[in-house]
């Protein structure tokens, strides 16, 4: 056998040592550091962002029912009236459905819907990843008075 293909069998069979592999995981568990608190980040403001836009469709499909009724929903009738026309007083004389169905905020709750608003005449919000009104960051209200 010669010499030289003696060692090139040899290196093929070699594979990889320890430390070539701790190196490897080192570099993949400081780029894995780097890059998953963003990715993370990137999905709770998705959810914000998500919201925002729910609240301005649902206040898009309140001003329709107002301009075809004269009014928004009482209270009693809520959010509920966009989708199935209410038979609680006052009963809208020109319903013509708004939306096919309510969603939820993307933390799974309902939106909140206030007649009186406390910000507007009608105020349509989200409480949060928290569920609870208030809060800072995720956890911060969201509603239909914010641009």
């Amino acid at each position: 056998m010669h010499p030289k293909s003696w060692s090139c069998a040899y290196r093929r069979d070699r594979g990889f040592t320890l430390i070539e592999l701790m190196v490897v995981l080192l570099i993949i568990g400081v780029l894995a550091s780097l890059i998953v608190p963003n990715v993370l980040n990137r999905a709770d403001d998705a959810k914000v962002t998500a919201a925002r836009t729910d609240v301005a469709n649902l206040m898009q499909a309140l001003k329709l029912y107002k301009l075809d009724n004269q009014r928004y929903p009482s209270a009693q009738q809520g959010l509920q009236a966009l989708v199935s026309k209410p038979s609680t007083d006052p009963v809208p004389s020109n319903w013509k459905g708004y939306l096919d169905q309510l969603p939820n905020d993307p933390w799974g709750q309902a939106y909140v819907y206030l007649n009186p608003g406390i910000k507007g005449e009608v105020d349509v919000m989200s409480y949060g990843a928290d569920g609870q009104s208030g809060g800072e960051g995720n956890n911060a209200d969201i509603g239909s008075w914010q641009r």
